[in-house]
């Protein structure tokens, strides 16, 4: 389970969080303009743009979960399972495996527009990148500065929805999703109107009462509607980091915290990470769900003309700041 959402002050701001019973072991992951991108089916990619995210290193390539381009265009992969399906080979398509569509689209896309064009011609396809790593259900967003879009594999083909909340979870499909919006179109920051019946006194006796109704749980459709109640209503100043810092209580909205969600292992899902972007500058913010503290890497403080990935672990270990020290 994740969650992913857009943000935008002075700059455009993207990230997500990372939600499993388990970590593969994920690093913050730049992968310069001259690394060479190796495509099953397609021909290699030997220059791209710049890209930076987290990623999953394999063999030295970057399965990307969540990443942005130089330019300034953002891809997020988010679980769909029981929804995607990924098909054969097509001759008349772009035939991309599910692990190779982040550096596709971020490799030569600058603007969601520039996506829609390529997405028109793929064929995701149900290639696994190893024995032991078959390709995962997912669907995506895609966002730049100006708009974000869905996008998502099905029985009836690839599907591209507008996506004017900028939030996307897992389940159900995005149609589903955004439409039980209207369920909660009641909901306010502001406070509450007594509308229940006329001439019964009703008194407002907290503050936060607008938003009675608004879902808790940890349901995936659930987090869909807190996520987007919350970035809707979101107001920081312009700074980076007041943006920053707002862009991390937006996601905090659908934390996972240990112990809530059981899953059939025995085990339990968290929020692994949670990540935020400023897109436009390329600086990629992070925390762990043990390490509360923000920690940043700025891809353009590295060769974005060199031709190896440039790796950090992801810090897990909490660090705290011993004021009296």
């Amino acid at each position: 389970m994740c969650t992913a959402a857009t943000y935008k002050t002075e700059d455009f701001y993207f990230g997500r969080t990372l939600d499993n019973g388990f970590s593969y072991g994920d690093e913050v992951t730049v992968t310069p303009r001259n690394y060479r991108f190796t495509f099953r089916e397609m021909e290699d990619m030997n220059t791209h743009y710049a890209i930076i995210g987290m990623a999953y290193v394999a063999e030295n390539y970057p399965l990307y979960h969540d990443a942005v381009n130089e330019k300034g265009l953002a891809v997020a992969g988010l679980n769909f399972v029981g929804n995607a399906v990924f098909r054969d080979y097509r001759q008349d398509r772009d035939n991309i495996a599910q692990f190779e569509l982040i550096p596709w689209i971020l490799g030569q896309c600058a603007t969601v527009k520039q996506a829609r064009a390529l997405l028109e011609k793929i064929n995701i396809r149900t290639t696994s990148f190893a024995e032991n790593l078959p390709p995962a259900q997912l669907h995506w967003i895609i966002a730049d500065a100006e708009e974000a879009v869905t996008v998502e594999a099905v029985a009836e083909g690839v599907k591209i929805y507008d996506n004017p909340v900028g939030v996307l979870t897992n389940n159900p499909p995005f149609g589903e999703q955004l439409f039980a919006l209207n369920n909660y179109m009641h909901l306010s920051a502001k406070p509450p109107v007594n509308t229940f019946a006329p001439g019964l006194e009703l008194d407002q006796y907290c503050l936060g009462m607008g938003a009675i109704g608004l879902p808790g749980d940890l349901s995936s459709q659930s987090r869909f509607v807190r996520a987007a109640f919350t970035r809707m209503n979101s107001v920081s100043g312009k700074g980076e980091k007041e943006s920053v810092s707002q862009f991390f209580h937006i996601l905090g909205s659908v934390d996972q915290q240990r112990g809530c969600c059981i899953l059939e292992n025995g085990g339990y899902e968290v929020t692994l990470y949670t990540s935020c972007c400023n897109v436009t500058k390329g600086v990629y913010y992070y925390t762990t769900y043990d390490n509360h503290q923000i920690t940043a890497v700025d891809m353009h403080r590295e060769n974005l003309d060199g031709t190896k990935l440039v790796r950090y672990p992801a810090i897990l270990e909490e660090q705290i700041h011993i004021q009296n020290a």
